[in-house]
């Protein structure tokens, strides 16, 4: 009689796992290609952007254009290795979306609003990459 719950109860762990990951891979590849898109208007000096005076953390636009370019080139890279569930792409999707989180958080002035909708979707990302085990892949 356990046998079954047993089966059931893997199978309810797979779906979520699976689940989790690809919500994980469409995120990352999602917030990597608006990183990328961010990172356009940031070399190209678009007047999008707002600065700030006397903030501690003060760059140039450009720099943090070419920044946020290459690391949404890399988490669009990631989050397509994340439609396998392998554990080198969940490692370097938190590893990845970690980085996101910090250029976000240094670069508040430029675009404050879009900062912290990244940052949120980032957290969601570590999130749904560290909740599912490896053993919670075998159905």
């Amino acid at each position: 009689m356990t046998a079954p719950q047993t089966r059931q109860a893997r199978t309810t762990k797979y779906a979520w796992a699976t689940g989790l990951t690809v919500f994980a891979a469409v995120m990352l590849t999602i917030a990597g290609l608006i990183a990328v898109f961010r990172g356009i208007m940031g070399i190209a000096e678009d007047d999008v952007f707002i600065t700030t005076r006397n903030y501690v953390f003060e760059f140039d636009l450009t720099g943090w254009g070419w920044v946020h370019l290459v690391l949404g080139a890399i988490a669009v890279i990631i989050g397509i290795g994340l439609f396998q569930p392998t554990m080198w792409a969940r490692v370097a999707g938190v590893g990845i979306a970690g980085l996101i989180i910090i250029a976000n958080f240094l670069s508040l002035p430029y675009y404050p609003v879009w900062s912290v909708v990244m940052i949120a979707m980032s957290g969601f990302i570590i999130w749904a990459l560290c909740v599912a085990r490896r053993e919670d892949f075998r159905a």
